[in-house]
């Protein structure tokens, strides 16, 4: 694999014009398949096998009325009740709109000051243009507003109109210029790893949209996907740059130092993207397609970024010749210096007090952790977004007017078919005698009257903690065998248990083939087990961060939150695979450099600080970029995205910091040559792989032609 990537690099850099017009071409062909024929992205929460799917078909099956889309207006009157003739004018412009199947006016709530208008679609929410259709809801009630009253909207669709994006991706971009700038003193060299990046997301998210035109598409599975991409791909030629500027240093001509950097570190990339396709793959294991959806797209556009980093850096990097050195470094042929002393020194000193160092790394993650113990998960919903927004104060309105549980109204549906017609009343006075439940409003039958279906109102809301409860004794006391519950509360109790279920296979499956990877790339079984142990411990420390941010309310305001929330049940799932495969890439590309010197001198210990000192100050500026690149994220509207960018951000920090600079070099040190133990029968049936690329080359080394 080695000689292939070398012949690859040195190939692209002796002909640069070649593979960056391949990649124009590429880019452009691909953007232009994605506008012409890709489709739109749209959230797939079905859970097969749970009640809240169950109910949910039976209504799409047998009440056509609900089975679209739907829009909340909600009308205020802070001056007294709301007119009702003007409420009904209203109602009548709404249901002439296009796609409107149906408007349902509520009865007036407390005071008659509120009033609210359910506008059922017949059409699914993705067949709609969001903003488009949220501003002719704002022109059918602008009577409404030039009569005094406050109108605001809520519902499926009005949440489905996302904030315009970019704030993340600019933040990362320009705080990457500015580290890789001061790492290299060449602006050539600090454009070139955001140049190969951007190349491989045009690729990567041009194929995400094309494949929404084939299957359901998370709507923030582009923005994770981004998010990840961008890290890891300025990560990935920031990798390759340092072995190649390595290489110009020792008296290389540029194409040998380009190939033999494709051959090395490239292979490292390699490896390392393999490692995060696998991490992501064990989101197939959530049976959820919302989960799947997400680690396609991301896994998409991390193999661009890795087949970018592996053809069109070498490429750009034969084009621009020495530049990518310092200028006086250029003038005057003086050497360039690679190695980090300090962190040699560093490395040494943890080394000759390992326990102290370890414990003291070890009681400050854990400490960190610590939070995750009472982490509550749960989906976000409109009560999470700031007061400027007009689902939250549609979100508010109704809670003061109808009580906080119509903001989640429970939909028991019947099998008529099952269940006797003349039962129907028995059933709504179980479900009005169950705690928790303040309203059941009548029986509404199907038009061919096969079903029949019940809102009940519960005393809480979507996000209370007592909610679950209430759906519990619903189905445990008061529903009989053809009958089950649907609605926003009822939906957030089963995804959020499935999640619950699906956490620990997906983590175990996640950590044995993470694992298995490790283990053939560096042919140790200990060098894995410590890795998967010191991921698990950095992960633990932001999943503690984030409860006490966001769940305990310590940063929510900073962040534009308006109140403490839940961590999303999407975190911690999603978290730990994507956090997972990327800490991996700092263990592949740092073991790999200690592994290649322990090999040629046989000093287990030494090898530690020779390596950390020629990986330390890359692994530092990529995951300050990257951590940038997250942080960036956590401005986005989606609170998803924004726990997201948080928990990666703070476990790339701790990771590059406590466990590169700390933990790693203090077990080693420790642990010595049983760093790299493998039993006998087990080298003898492994595969030999060369994960540094110590292969000789086939060309001599050249000197740089005067």
């Amino acid at each position: 694999m080695s000689r292939l990537l070398y012949r690859l690099g040195r190939a692209a850099a002796l002909r640069p014009w070649r593979m960056i017009v391949v990649w124009l071409v590429a880019v452009g062909a691909i953007a232009g398949l994605a506008a012409a024929f890709g489709g739109a992205n749209h959230d797939n929460y079905r859970l097969s096998g749970s009640g809240a799917q169950r109910a949910s078909d039976l209504l799409t099956e047998r009440f056509p009325a609900l089975s679209g889309a739907d829009a909340r207006v909600v009308v205020h009157n802070p001056s007294g009740p709301v007119d009702q003739a003007r409420l009904t004018a209203a109602g009548a412009r709404l249901g002439r709109l296009p796609h409107v199947a149906a408007v349902d006016p509520a009865p007036p709530g407390k005071g008659g000051a509120t009033a609210l208008l359910t506008v059922r679609y017949d059409v699914q929410v993705t067949d709609l243009k969001p903003q488009a259709s949220l501003d002719l809801l704002k022109g059918a009630t602008a009577d409404l507003r030039a009569a005094g009253y406050s109108v605001d909207f809520g519902g499926q669709l009005p949440e489905n109109v996302t904030a315009p994006g970019g704030v993340g991706e600019g933040v990362g971009i320009a705080v990457a210029l500015v580290v890789l700038f001061l790492a290299f003193g060449s602006v050539v060299a600090a454009g070139l790893p955001l140049v190969v990046a951007v190349a491989g997301l045009g690729v990567g998210v041009s194929g995400i949209t094309l494949l929404a035109a084939v299957t359901d598409i998370a709507t923030t599975a582009p923005t994770l996907a981004m998010m990840v991409g961008l890290g890891v791909g300025i990560d990935y030629a920031l990798f390759i740059l340092t072995r190649h500027r390595e290489g110009l240093a020792e008296g290389l001509a540029v194409p040998e130092a380009a190939g033999r950097a494709t051959a090395t570190a490239g292979l490292s990339v390699l490896f390392a993207g393999f490692t995060v396709l696998l991490a992501l793959c064990g989101l197939l294991l959530s049976g959820i397609p919302v989960f799947m959806t997400m680690g396609f797209a991301t896994g998409l556009v991390v193999a661009a970024t890795v087949l970018s980093a592996l053809t069109l850096l070498p490429a750009v990097l034969g084009l621009a010749g020495r530049r990518v050195l310092r200028r006086r470094d250029r003038a005057s042929g003086a050497v360039v210096h690679t190695d980090a002393p300090m962190v040699r020194r560093w490395a040494g000193h943890v080394g000759r007090h390992p326990w102290a160092w370890l414990l003291a790394s070890l009681v400050i993650l854990l400490t960190l952790a610590a939070p995750a113990v009472g982490m509550r998960t749960w989906p976000s919903d409109a009560s999470s977004e700031p007061t400027s927004s007009t689902v939250r104060r549609a979100y508010d309105l109704v809670a003061d007017g109808y009580g906080p549980g119509a903001n989640g109204p429970l939909l028991v549906a019947v099998d008529l078919r099952k269940v006797n017609r003349a039962e129907l009343p028995a059933i709504q006075e179980r479900i009005a005698r169950t705690e928790g439940v303040v309203n059941v409003a009548p029986p509404q039958l199907s038009p061919d009257g096969s079903a029949a279906v019940l809102v009940a109102t519960p005393a809480y809301g979507p996000q209370d903690k007592r909610g679950p409860a209430v759906v519990d004794r619903l189905r445990a006391h008061a529903l009989p065998d053809g009958a089950e519950i649907t609605g926003l509360t009822a939906i957030y109790v089963d995804l959020n248990r499935r999640l619950d279920d699906r956490l620990w296979p997906v983590i175990g499956v996640v950590v044995a083939t993470s694992f298995v990877m490790l283990l053939l790339v560096f042919r140790s079984l200990v060098a894995p087990l410590k890795a998967a142990a010191m991921n698990m411990l950095s992960i633990g420390a932001a999943y503690g961060v984030l409860v006490a941010v966001f769940q305990w309310g310590w940063g929510a305001t900073l962040l534009g939150l308006p109140h403490s929330v839940p961590v999303s049940s999407f975190i911690t799932l999603l978290m730990f695979v994507v956090l997972f495969g990327v800490s991996m890439d700092y263990e592949v590309f740092l073991l790999s450099r200690v592994r290649e010197d322990w090999l040629r001198t046989g000093d287990a210990r030494g090898s530690v600080g020779s390596g950390l000192a020629a990986t330390g100050r890359v692994i530092s500026s990529a995951a300050l970029i990257m951590v940038a690149v997250f942080a960036g994220f956590a401005s986005d509207p989606s609170l998803v995205i924004k726990q997201m960018g948080v928990g990666l951000a703070v476990a790339v920090a701790l990771d590059a910091t406590l466990v590169r600079l700390v933990l790693v070099p203090a077990t080693m040190a420790l642990l010595g040559r049983a760093n790299w133990w493998l039993p006998g029968p087990l080298a003898r049936v492994l595969p030999a792989f060369d994960p540094h690329g110590s292969a000789e080359a086939e060309d001599e080394r050249t000197p740089v032609p005067a």
